[in-house]
């Protein structure tokens, strides 16, 4: 490979040329001249050159994929004896990756579990970390995590908001205790999902869901109309104080699992498809239809059911009032359950968290991560069928935010 690149030469043949992949051609074409310069510095000689001083050879290349905002480059990384990585250039591990450790190393520096973490360390494939090592990585996730959990909120109008709290463990003043990692996601107005918000909350109360919803409206949260969540009490009050005018439905997961407590385990599974009919409809009046025929197939074999049903009527066909269109994402690709179990994935490899801002950082980068994803993918949401839902409810459909009854809170 030729190191010495000659730009305004290079740049002209290129616009000769008309190349389609300008900007890609630039990004390869300096980054492989970069890592040639490096691959030569650490071998004490040019490509090729006969040196007293040399202390290592180049012995070919192999390429990799490179993901960049221009698309996907295929670099060609020199090779010498021994090994060559450009670490500058090509992270080893993605941001969640780096969390990870970071965490797992805080945890064995506070004598958390020894003999666990170590096993943790080893499935990572780490071999040791340095104290500075992890201060260093630590300071720089929480830079980008912070910034990432401040930022402004300006894609809004945020149609469709999702709310949700994971209970995580983690250790204070020589005890395991249980707090709750509160998580927003919305669609923003180009379609695409995101990543509003993350907090730390020692109770799922109203306090701490008035305190979240506070902050993120203060950051620019608005144009919600529709917000989907569980029912734990409080979170419907701080919704209404917050979001005045945003309708609430019922995270229809949660309702299964709440509603199947009251039949026995072998009427379960056909309880929770009968429910499901409710959401499969193709219209507000065959949902409520739907809705009425199933609490009267329920009546006979198992009152209670259907009484939990019956009385959950509103908050549950909250939905009904938007676009059909809308209802099959809402239902069949929540992004909120699909991001929990993701989260999950990643906690799980930790247990017990030493403090909070180790929560903070690991679920914080996999949330900045998956936010960058979700950027880059196509739209969620048509933009003609967001401007269809908010252009209807403006003109009298809008829902009023259901309150939740006392026998109903979780």
């Amino acid at each position: 490979m030729n190191d010495s690149v000659d730009p305004a030469g290079w740049l002209a043949k290129q616009i000769e040329q008309q190349d389609p992949d300008l900007l890609r051609s630039m990004v390869k074409t300096m980054a492989e001249a970069l890592m040639s310069a490096e691959a030569d510095s650490r071998c004490g000689a040019g490509y090729g050159e006969r040196s007293s001083e040399r202390t290592n050879s180049r012995n070919g290349y192999r390429t990799r994929d490179w993901d960049t905002r221009a698309g996907t480059v295929e670099l060609a990384i020199p090779l010498r004896q021994g090994s060559y990585f450009p670490d500058w250039l090509l992270e080893r591990r993605r941001r969640a990756e780096q969390a990870l450790i970071s965490v797992v190393a805080t945890s064995y520096l506070l004598g958390v579990s020894t003999r666990r973490v170590d096993k943790l360390v080893e499935q990572l494939g780490i071999t040791g970390i340095s104290k500075s090592q992890v201060s260093q990585m630590a300071k720089t996730l929480d830079t980008q995590v912070e910034a990432f959990r401040t930022r402004t909120l300006d894609a809004g109008p945020y149609t469709f908001l999702w709310l949700d709290a994971l209970t995580q463990k983690v250790r204070e003043g020589g005890r395991i205790i249980n707090v709750h990692v509160l998580v927003a996601t919305a669609v923003n107005a180009n379609g695409q999902r995101e990543i509003l918000g993350l907090e730390i909350s020692s109770r799922e109360d109203g306090a701490g869901w008035l305190s979240f919803l506070r902050g993120l409206v203060a950051r620019g949260l608005s144009g919600v109309h529709l917000v989907i969540s569980d029912a734990h009490a409080g979170l419907v009050d701080a919704i209404g104080a917050c979001l005045p005018g945003a309708s609430w439905q019922r995270c229809r997961t949660h309702y299964l699992r709440n509603l199947l407590t009251c039949v026995p385990k072998s009427a379960q599974p056909w309880v929770a498809t009968l429910v499901r009919t409710i959401f499969d409809q193709d219209g507000p009046e065959a949902v409520l239809a739907q809705h009425q025929w199933v609490i009267d197939a329920l009546a006979t074999k198992y009152p209670a059911a259907a009484d939990h049903l019956e009385t959950s009527r509103e908050d549950l066909l909250a939905f009904a009032a938007f676009p059909k269109e809308i209802w099959k994402q809402i239902w069949f690709n929540n992004p909120q359950e699909r991001l929990n179990k993701e989260i999950r994935r990643r906690t799980d490899v930790v247990g017990i968290f030493p403090d909070r801002p180790a929560i903070i950082r690991l679920i914080g980068a996999v949330l900045s991560e998956q936010t960058d994803e979700w950027s880059e993918a196509r739209r969620y949401m048509g933009v003609e069928v967001l401007a269809k839902a908010r252009l209807k409810l403006i003109h009298g459909d809008t829902p009023t935010t259901h309150r939740l009854p006392d026998t109903l809170t979780a």
